[in-house]
């Protein structure tokens, strides 16, 4: 990894890429430390000791810190990625919308254009609920205008992030949203490692403790490598055939499966389905706020079922990028035309059942990992008695996106390397 980072640095463009990707990064630091106006801070941090270990501090972990201050970036990428969610749902069971992701790059900007106007319409819900319901005591005015302007902040700094995302992905390095994410995550660490060592100065928390968990940290951080970079090869030979004087085919090559296809995208999603009760709760007042939180995170039982509902929602959302990403129709179309074939399984529709047999055996024990590597933490630190910011799931993101964009850097570099060679 810090191979590809020395290289990169020394290629201009890569620098350029770098240094933008840096610079939006630091922009959305300071803009989640510039809260919005009419707010009465004292009471806010009072409104926020009561959600501590609640859905609410891992939403607040995501977006940086920026929900326990009420910042302009208070709302981060979540309105984005659940708008992103539903799109991609609906590409399934709408058929203009399947055949817009069809026609190249303008079906994918028709596309993104409504996930946008999604993303809005998700905003505007999210701020009322936080400005009405999570923070309506904290708030220094109440009249429609004041709160109409905190309103709008919350949605236009919202619609900043999702662009800087965006633009992240376009013009700098790595998938743009992913990054957000894992910089939220990061600027909780020393939080955290704060609160570690008030905890062993004050005898709260044992050094064992700190010890077992970071063991178990390390543990995660070598699996996920493993995952990532762990695949099926699936052999495929490519018949002989003669074209004039010429002989073409014959070669020996593989499909690559990897086993896991979607990254931490179905934790990132999963993260996202479990705030709506969240948000919805925010409406309820006080009484459907705890009960929510109760169900979800404060007692023993809840703790239980948040962990049943969010490996299912793990399971199902590693199915569904399977689905996407790896399509066997497809696979075993382009072989039969170019006279490939799997040794012992017929061209056309037994390749593709074939496929899709592996394809899920592999997704299963992707998203089984996934699922084990990101409860496994979370119990530990219950425990434990370890605030860990709700789960493994975080140190997954964290991993899953350097290695997503150090694989990125390296195409990147392989590409320039390829263009310096036919020049």
């Amino acid at each position: 990894m810090f191979e590809t980072l020395k290289k990169a640095w020394q290629e201009k463009d890569m620098q350029k890429k770098l240094f933008f990707t840096l610079i939006m990064l630091v922009i959305y630091r300071l803009g989640n430390n510039i809260p919005i106006p009419y707010i009465d801070t004292k009471a806010l941090a009072e409104a926020y000791k009561g959600m501590e270990g609640t859905l609410v501090d891992y939403l607040n972990m995501l977006t940086g810190g920026g929900l326990s201050t009420l910042s302009i970036f208070a709302l981060g990428v979540q309105p984005y990625i659940t708008a992103s969610i539903v799109m991609q749902l609906l590409n399934v069971v709408i058929p203009r919308l399947e055949e817009l992701s069809r026609e190249g790059e303008a079906g994918r900007k028709q596309i993104q254009r409504y996930t946008r106007y999604l993303t809005i319409f998700l905003a505007i819900f999210q701020a009322i609920a936080v400005t009405n319901g999570l923070y309506g005591a904290a708030l220094a005015g109440t009249s429609f205008y004041q709160k109409l302007v905190m309103n709008v902040v919350l949605i236009a700094g919202t619609m900043l992030v999702t662009w800087m995302g965006e633009t992240i992905t376009e013009k700098g390095i790595g998938n743009g949203v992913s990054i957000i994410i894992f910089m939220g995550i990061i600027a909780n660490v020393p939080k955290t490692l704060r609160q570690w060592q008030t905890g062993l100065h004050y005898d709260t928390i044992k050094w064992w403790a700190i010890l077992i968990m970071a063991i178990i940290t390390i543990l995660i951080i070598m699996a996920v490598v493993v995952i990532t970079e762990g695949e099926r090869k699936i052999p495929v030979q490519y018949a002989k055939r003669i074209v004039g004087r010429k002989m073409y085919g014959g070669q020996s090559t593989h499909i690559p499966v990897k086993v896991n296809m979607s990254g931490v995208m179905p934790i990132i999603f999963a993260s996202a389905v479990l705030a709506i009760p969240s948000t919805i709760s925010l409406f309820l007042g006080n009484g459907g706020q705890t009960g929510i939180n109760r169900f979800f995170s404060e007692t023993t039982f809840g703790f239980v079922v948040y962990l049943i509902i969010q490996s299912i929602l793990i399971m199902v959302f590693a199915y569904f990028y399977n689905m996407i990403q790896f399509n066997t129709v497809e696979y075993a179309k382009q072989l039969q035309q170019n006279g490939g074939f799997i040794r012992g399984i017929r061209p056309g529709k037994p390749t593709s059942d074939y496929l899709t047999t592996v394809g899920n055996r592999i997704t299963f024990i992707g998203a089984l990992a996934l699922t084990l590597l990101t409860i496994i933490p979370a119990i530990a630190s219950r425990v434990l008695g370890l605030n860990i910011s709700f789960g493994g799931s975080s140190i997954i993101i964290v991993v899953g996106v350097i290695l997503e964009t150090v694989k990125q850097m390296e195409a990147m570099l392989t590409m320039k390397n390829y263009k310096g060679f036919l020049k």
